[in-house]
């Protein structure tokens, strides 16, 4: 059996306890059912609404309503599936059976949970199917509070190994906090602009000054010229390489193309001077036949000056979601790992909790859902201990 996070990992608040988080409708509910001496004993089921979804945020639901209930917990069956497991429409993933007094009140807040982490999650195990093994790097911390940064890098890192891969990374330590991992980063555009915007300068300082196990890896759409950035970067970054006896601190492991959604790289320009470009393509942003242009520039470098050349990967972002990688990914696009930001926030996966029996005086159990909702019985649930 898969091994669920402690309560402890999540920090939570302790105001949850007393419904500060809640819909206020479920904290009345409490306050009617504990005021007029009624304890029912129900079985609530949680489910969605949508198929192929890696399920996360259920150790958080589960710590949630551990933590808010401390030794009462015991009072409860609780069953559920685990964070990252895959999951199909109106598929139970909880069940919690028990005094309704003692829990009303967490509905909002275990719901929460498991959609956003349920959100992140899935949006990054279909990049990662769509990329055919290629890493594909967390970028999205600055289109979100960072207070939710933990959560986030943890159902980032759910959906990666639910896609089956273990390699790629995050963007900060926080992303990192509930599982053990640090930030990754790479050179940005803001220390290119440091160095009056030479981007080989810039990369070189960075080699001096950062660790040897720190990566290089450089944008190069400063100029809206990769090609000509790249071999101005490489070729500098392999001059200094020799003259150090072989350095690896200066060894360029890649370059980044993050070239505007509103652009057109000088290259994609060129081409489409030369072909009289008829629109077979997109030319604005990080298309196929930019990333081509870099690789066969890095190539033919690497055929006249030698391998390091040719060892120098490509790594993209900029509104890449799976869609996207798939297509690149489909005309075998040279790309060696995707950075993927914002579009990782989008979609709904929500979750919705209903009673859907209720015990009649400790003997039997009575069906007793809203109209359209009935048991559904799912033999993956695991209880939680």
């Amino acid at each position: 059996m898969k091994e669920r996070l402690s309560p402890l990992t999540f920090g939570l608040d302790p105001r949850i306890k007393n419904g500060y988080y809640s819909d206020k409708y479920f904290c009345r509910t409490k306050e009617v059912l504990e005021k007029d001496g009624r304890h029912p004993r129900v079985l609530m089921q949680v489910f969605q609404r949508k198929d192929n979804v890696c399920l996360c945020g259920m150790d958080e639901a589960i710590a949630i309503i551990k933590e808010a209930l401390g030794n009462k917990f015991r009072d409860l069956e609780v069953k559920a599936l685990h964070d990252g497991d895959i999951t199909n429409a109106w598929e139970t993933v909880m069940t919690i059976e028990g005094d309704y007094s003692l829990f009303a009140h967490l509905e909002t807040v275990y719901l929460g949970a498991l959609a956003r982490g349920t959100r992140i999650a899935t949006n990054v195990y279909r990049c990662f199917k769509a990329a055919n093994g290629k890493p594909v790097f967390f970028f999205p911390g600055r289109f979100d509070s960072h207070l939710i940064q933990a959560k986030d890098g943890y159902s980032y890192m759910v959906g990666r190994r639910a896609a089956g891969f273990d390699v790629g990374g995050v963007s900060t330590d926080a992303q990192g906090e509930w599982w053990g991992s640090e930030g990754m980063g790479t050179i940005p555009h803001g220390l290119i602009a440091a160095y009056r915007g030479d981007t080989a300068e810039a990369t070189l300082k960075f080699a001096e000054i950062m660790p040897v196990d720190i990566k290089r890896i450089t944008l190069v759409d400063w100029d809206n010229d990769c090609v000509a950035t790249t071999v101005r970067t490489a070729i500098a970054m392999e001059k200094r390489f020799k003259e150090n006896g072989y350095d690896n601190k200066f060894k360029l492991y890649g370059v980044r193309l993050d070239t505007s959604g509103s652009m057109v790289d000088k290259s994609i320009v060129e081409d489409m001077e030369k072909s009289e470009y008829v629109g077979d393509f997109k030319p604005t942003g990080v298309n196929a036949k930019l990333v081509r242009n870099v690789r066969a520039k890095l190539d033919e470098m690497g055929k006249i000056f030698g391998v390091y050349f040719f060892n120098i990967r490509i790594f993209v972002s900029g509104g890449f979601n799976a869609k996207k990688i798939s297509a690149f990914e489909k005309a075998r696009v040279p790309v060696d790992a995707y950075g993927v930001g914002s579009s990782l926030f989008k979609g709904n996966f929500d979750f919705t909790a209903d009673i859907v029996k209720v015990r009649n005086r400790d003997k039997w159990w009575l069906h007793c859902a809203k109209k359209g909702r009935k048991f559904n019985k799912n033999p993956r649930l695991k209880k939680v201990a």
